[in-house]
Formats: structure tokens, C-alpha cells, sequence
């Protein structure tokens, strides 16, 4: 597989993959709402989805983002 074709596989494979978990913590704050916690634990869940979600998609999406250095600069 040529150079090009491997990042855009990568690239592509990044993003399906920001997209599941988008999709699962999108679930997982639905699922806060249907259960009959009290509103401490709620918000401590939140908490914990939210750091967890940062945690696991930033990294990705920085990677997405960073800029690609093919050659070092002329002199």
C-alpha cells in the first residue's frame, strides 16, 4: 500500500472510530438520564463520562489535526 493510500486508511480508521465513541457516550449520558439516581450522582457520572470521553477522543483527534512533515525545511 502506498504511503498516501496507508494515512488516508489511518485518517479514516481515526474518525470511524471517533464516531463510535461519540455514539457510545451520547448512549451512555442517555442512559444516566433514565435511571433513578439522585442528583450527586449524577452529576459525579457525568463528571467521570466527560473526563473519560476528553481522555479517549482528544489524542485522536489530534493525531487527525497534527500537521504532517514530509521533508525537513530547506536551509
Amino acid at each position: 500500500m502506498a504511503r498516501e493510500d496507508q494515512r488516508r486508511a489511518s485518517r479514516e480508521l481515526r474518525e470511524n472510530l471517533i464516531a463510535q465513541l461519540e455514539e457510545l457516550y451520547g448512549e451512555a449520558f442517555e442512559q444516566l438520564t433514565t435511571q433513578n439516581l439522585g442528583e450527586g450522582a449524577i452529576a459525579r457520572l457525568t463528571q467521570l463520562l466527560l473526563r473519560s470521553r476528553e481522555a479517549a477522543i482528544t489524542p485522536l483527534q489530534e493525531e487527525i489535526e497534527a500537521p504532517l512533515i514530509t521533508r525537513p525545511p530547506s536551509t
